[in-house]
């Protein structure tokens, strides 16, 4: 299953983009607001949970700077990757796109497809404002 949010213009530099999505605990600032909880397991992984739904750690798996931070699921039932793509438009802005990329049975793929549609589009817009 991949998911795609939709392209977010920030007002910021590719570098600075990256650099803020490269700190996981950006992420905090980021999160929808049913969201229950939100703990940092170290410097590139943490814990989240939205209300209704289990908790999910992400860890950060790969990074290309200015371009691409890839974070995926650290241990669970579920196995995912969340990827941010940043593309510098000039000097001082930059786009973003999140894709979701998992492997699910066609029962499970139904069931979280809106839910995971939802999560990213929030993720995306809220960066507009907090990077």
């Amino acid at each position: 299953m991949n998911l795609e949010s939709q392209k977010v213009t920030i007002e910021k530099s590719a570098e600075e983009t990256f650099n803020f999505l490269s700190d996981v605990k950006n992420f905090e600032t980021l999160m929808p607001d049913t969201i229950s909880k939100f703990e940092l397991l170290g410097e590139d992984k943490f814990l989240f949970a939205l209300k209704g739904m289990p908790e999910i750690v992400l860890k950060k798996k790969e990074t290309i700077p200015n371009n691409k931070i890839v974070l995926g699921a650290a241990g669970g039932k579920l196995d995912f990757s969340l990827i941010a793509t940043i593309t510098e438009i000039d000097s001082n802005k930059s786009e973003v796109k999140l894709n979701f990329d998992g492997e699910f049975n066609a029962m499970m793929a139904m069931m979280i497809k809106r839910p995971i549609s939802n999560f990213i589009d929030t993720l995306a817009t809220n960066m507009v404002a907090a990077v």
